[in-house]
């Protein structure tokens, strides 16, 4: 064994890594509420640490953004643009529906991809929760003429129809799109260690010299383990997160992966220096704001049943609470297999996810008042069975079809060419705008949310942020007009 871990004689294999510290993982564990000032000490460090690209905004960050924290998504780019200047920032979306639920017009998909270029963005990471390849050929075709990076996404799930087979043909449709890598999607950590073998050697083999990534979630605490085999069976890069937040329902830690697949053989060109500095300020933050620090999670069978997030579980809880069946709760987990499987295998993850969840609590409650199962079926519920979404991987239980659908004609077209241009409206009622960016926020949201987000004024970058809490308190004192002088003394006077 050589001093630095690796056998000897061995040739270094180089393993990439994604960090997604400022989009994922936050997302994961603090409810996305990482504002851009909180990244103003971080992101330069990530910056000089040697990733591929650093996650940054995308799918429910963006939303948050608008919707509750008030920060303009265009201006984040821009101003995290400025800081981090060595490494591509990531723009992640969901293909067709862009960073919320619904459909978007071709026109409004092709405007995003321009400003993401004219925002600094330099790659692109997209999927579609159907995996239905024409959701994503309007964003793919958009951001490549743009000559932005682009990477698609495969999202993995557990099931008698999600094959290696299917993920293979599922990525040779992406290849044809002209993507400038793939990567599997796991969102709810459900990648084995024994499918490792198997999954990733056919997907290599198919993709050649496009580079193959890997995004698995820590929710079934197999995650870490399975980065490392992953690179063992050829994997060309992993998404990690820096340890604070890393684990639970966030991604590999960034340092354990480094030292473990260092220890393997493979090279990793990551200042774990660098990385450890992140994981302090980001302590820091975490205690002061009262935030949660990643944690490893116990492996749980059942997850691979109900397939459902732990960030989705804990909300479910508090939405049971007001309906008084909260101790219903491990029902409706297993209401949520049954519904998965009786809808044809949609992947557990959003917006399919609420989808189903939605389902499986309606299906508990109908039952408790003497229902039959499925009596109350939303609309999206509906509109999923009848292919407005996209093409559904498995059968659906024919009886439940009938009931569902009640004989309305399926949708086979490309989802996206069912919705009519919008911009051209957009102006005409709503403009006009200052900017292409405000347009295409006007279009993701309604009046209220766009006029609140423009009220809110310009994003605020600075964070008191200290090495120990004395420079921070001195640093906030420092800046109040109210405050002339203080003065500091020991506990012993």
């Amino acid at each position: 064994m050589a001093a630095d871990g690796k056998p000897e004689g061995q040739r270094a294999q180089n393993i990439n890594l994604i960090d997604v510290t400022l989009r994922d993982a936050h997302q994961c564990l603090w409810a996305t509420r990482m504002t851009t000032a909180m990244m103003s000490e971080t992101a330069p460090l990530l910056d000089r640490a040697g990733f591929e690209a650093i996650d940054l905004v995308g799918g429910a960050v963006f939303d948050v953004c608008v919707r509750y924290l008030r920060e303009d998504p265009w201006e984040r780019m821009r101003i995290l643009s400025s800081w981090v200047t060595e490494t591509p920032l990531i723009l992640h979306h969901r293909g067709q529906s862009l960073f919320t639920f619904e459909l978007f017009a071709d026109d409004v998909v092709e405007l995003t991809a321009e400003r993401m270029v004219a925002n600094g963005m330099r790659y692109h990471t997209v999927y579609d929760a159907l995996n239905d390849v024409r959701n994503l050929e309007v964003p793919i075709r958009s951001a490549k003429h743009h000559g932005i990076h682009t990477v698609a996404g495969l999202v993995y799930t557990e099931t008698p129809v999600h094959t290696d087979e299917y993920y293979v043909s599922k990525a040779r449709e992406l290849l044809a799109l002209g993507v400038d890598g793939i990567f599997i999607k796991d969102p709810s950590g459900l990648l084995r260690p024994e499918r490792v073998p198997t999954l990733v050697p056919a997907l290599k083999e198919v993709c050649g010299d496009i580079p193959l990534q890997l995004h698995s979630h820590c929710l079934s605490g197999l995650s870490p383990y399975v980065a490392i085999l992953a690179a063992e069976h050829g994997i060309d890069a992993v998404h990690t997160a820096t340890s604070t937040l890393a684990n639970a329902a966030s991604h590999p830690p960034t340092e354990q992966f480094v030292r473990n697949a260092r220890r393997r053989g493979f090279s990793v060109d990551v200042d774990l220096d660098l990385v450890e500095q992140v994981a302090g300020k980001l302590e820091y933050i975490a205690a002061r704001e009262d935030k949660p620090v990643g944690a490893p999670v116990e492996y749980d069978e059942f997850h691979y049943h109900h397939q459902v997030p732990g960030g989705m579980i804990s909300n479910l809880k508090s939405q049971l609470e007001p309906l008084g069946i909260v101790d219903k709760i491990d029902d409706v987990m297993e209401e949520a297999g049954h519904v998965r499987r009786e809808l044809g295998y949609p992947i557990i993850v959003s917006p399919f996810a609420q989808y189903v969840m939605t389902q499986s609590v309606l299906n508990v409650m109908g039952e408790l008042q003497g229902k039959e199962r499925y009596d109350t079926v939303p609309d999206e519920v509906r509109k999923y069975v009848l292919g407005y979404y996209g093409e559904i991987s498995g059968p659906i239980e024919p009886n439940l079809y009938d009931k569902i659908t009640r004989g309305e004609v399926p949708a086979k077209e490309r989802p996206g060419s069912l919705v009519p241009p919008a911009l051209p409206r957009i102006r005409n009622e709503r403009g006009p705008f200052a900017s292409d960016d405000d347009l295409l926020l006007a279009a993701y949201y309604a009046d209220k949310e766009y006029s609140a987000l423009k009220a809110a004024g310009p994003i605020d970058t600075d964070y008191a942020m200290g090495s120990t809490p004395l420079v921070t308190l001195m640093k906030e004192l420092s800046e109040r007009d109210s405050i002339r002088s203080f003065h500091i003394a020991n506990a012993s006077g």
